[in-house]
């Protein structure tokens, strides 16, 4: 996930593209080093919108122990 993309076949470069932590990742690449395999704003809302999700999750989850007695 530190490299390129372009090195992989098509099959592993689309199952990669399915791992959140690989558009994370692609976006210190593009602040470091100004290079990047997808667009950068792609990866910012992928990003938001999985830590959006996540913070669902974990306050349903809160909100469902404090019934719990």
């Amino acid at each position: 996930m530190f490299y390129s993309t372009h090195i992989l076949p098509p099959l592993w470069r689309a199952v990669l593209h399915l791992n959140p932590f690989f558009y994370m990742i692609d976006g210190f690449r593009y602040g470091f080093f100004g290079l990047s395999d997808v667009n950068p704003l792609v990866s910012l809302g992928i990003v938001a919108g999985f830590l959006a999700a996540l913070a669902l999750i974990a306050e349903r989850l809160q909100a469902a122990s404090l019934n719990i007695k």
